[in-house]
């Protein structure tokens, strides 16, 4: 008889384990400001691949990560990715809306997009006109300020909803240190949108010069008053002879317009650098929300690797999480990211880009009435 009284006492004790070790219930206005999606050119999306990336393990990688085939994405569109990101983020618990990023190219000297250079493609027309029929995908424009029109890219972009510009500088060859960029910063800064930049080693692709996303080179637009956002905190690799992380952590005591995202710190290449962000004071109501999605379906974010610091009763509970999102934010909360810090994504999504929206897009009507009324009179 009393091993069954000891089998009930050991079930009780486990109960009252995973109850205090779950701590409180996330929030559940959780935005992920960090979402990417993938295209191949299918249904006439615009998107394409580089020959070389298609090649890379990466490719396949990513397909599966994403949900998806070659063959389906040919037989769907690539609008296929769109709708498996939504279809999983509403059974989310805790994360309602992503924000699901455009990727610019490489832009030529004649400021056109250099196809042979450039390795991924996906058009900010294809997004905005997309995720208009999923409500909890946002739209993140990417932009290469080295475009001849990018100015008028920007605005049709904050026209169309986008909530922040996106750029992978080591990828897309920008340098946010160039003076030439002064005009982009601006009008930046007038429509209000967030400029979300990689910071650190990039590794995704087949070749980067990571060098562009020095922290250091974001003086110049943080200088002009963007609210610039360090994607990952610059939380690997080095430049000028230091920590990229050291280098960032010394401009955000400088300026209080640089902020960071918590996207990838879980990464198994990453390690306890979630640890050394919150060990940063300051930095605390600076940290949005995202996660590199689908980088958390690979399996580098497994909660495994953080198996050394974390309870075997929360550790399980996490892993039983079949949701990627729920688990990456029950993951991030046990290693000491606050429901303030999580639920603070959702600032960025508020009146004030529908008001943005509005301006840019009176702006934008504005500009093109111009230009078809100058050609008109040259005619």
């Amino acid at each position: 008889m009393w091993y069954f009284c000891f089998a009930a006492l050991f079930v009780l004790i486990l109960c009252v384990s995973c109850q205090r070790s779950a701590g409180a219930e996330p929030a559940r206005n959780i935005v992920d400001i960090h979402c990417h999606t993938a295209g191949i050119g299918a249904g006439g999306s615009g998107c394409f691949i580089s020959r070389s990336m298609r090649r890379s393990i990466r490719y396949r990688i990513f397909l599966r990560a994403f949900g998806v085939t070659e063959a389906e994405l040919n037989r769907a569109g690539d609008t296929l990715v769109l709708r498996r990101l939504s279809e999983e983020l509403v059974k989310s618990r805790y994360v309602s809306r992503a924000v699901v990023l455009a990727m610019d190219g490489i832009i030529g000297s004649d400021g056109q997009l250099d196809r042979q250079r450039t390795e991924m493609y996906i058009p900010n027309e294809f997004l905005a006109r997309e995720l208009k029929r999923y409500p909890n995908l946002l739209f993140g424009a990417s932009i290469n300020p080295y475009r001849s029109d990018a100015l008028q890219r920007l605005d049709r972009a904050a026209a169309d909803g986008a909530v922040l510009v996106k750029w992978l500088p080591s990828i897309q060859f920008i340098d946010p240190a160039d003076s030439r960029l002064i005009p982009f910063y601006r009008r930046l800064k007038e429509l209000g949108l967030p400029l979300l930049t990689h910071t650190g080693t990039e590794e995704s692709f087949t070749w980067a010069r990571n060098e562009l996303a020095d922290p250091e080179r974001l003086r110049l637009p943080l200088s002009l008053g963007v609210k610039v956002i360090a994607a990952h905190a610059a939380s690997n690799g080095r430049n000028g002879g230091e920590n990229n992380f050291r280098r960032f952590l010394a401009l955000s005591k400088e300026f209080d317009n640089l902020y960071a995202d918590i996207s990838a710190l879980t990464q198994v290449n990453r390690l306890g650098h979630m640890d050394r962000v919150l060990g940063q004071k300051h930095l605390h109501e600076r940290l949005f929300y995202g996660t590199d999605m689908p980088i958390l379906k690979t399996g580098i974010t497994s909660p495994w690797f953080h198996g050394y610091r974390i309870s075997p009763f929360r550790l399980f509970r996490i892993l039983a999480e079949k949701n990627p999102w729920d688990r990456d934010v029950m993951l991030k909360e046990t290693l000491g990211m606050t429901r303030v810090m999580l639920e603070r994504s959702a600032q960025l999504i508020g009146p004030q880009q529908c008001r943005t929206a509005r301006v840019a897009e009176i702006e934008f009507t504005r500009v093109q009435y111009g230009s078809l009324a100058a050609k008109a009179e040259r005619n």
